[in-house]
């Protein structure tokens, strides 16, 4: 279980570099083009992708779950940039909660 989380930690954080480096450069790609909308628009992104993840579960259908799960974190992780969150204020916040 160490390793898979380890490799999730790693994932998250690539793509929290990888939007990090988007925001400041001038690539015309799609998650260059997110980031430079109106935070609305992610929002609504984060909100269509949740859905999405809802649908996909309650249909049962694993490979679709995680396919939008993908999509819902990449995009979480977009609005979080756009608000100045970091993975980091994530873990303490979760940490804060462990009994």
């Amino acid at each position: 279980m160490k390793k898979q989380e380890n490799n999730l930690g790693l994932m998250l954080t690539y793509l929290e570099e990888l939007i990090a480096s988007k925001k400041k450069g001038k690539s015309s790609g799609y998650t260059h083009k997110l980031i430079k909308e109106n935070i609305n628009k992610v929002i609504q992104k984060v909100g269509e992708e949740s859905t999405e993840v809802i649908i996909e579960a309650t249909l049962k259908n694993k490979k679709k779950t995680i396919y939008e799960s993908a999509d819902l974190l990449y995009h979480l992780l977009i609005m979080w940039s756009k608000l100045n969150i970091k993975l980091e204020d994530i873990a303490k916040e979760l940490h804060s909660r462990k009994k």
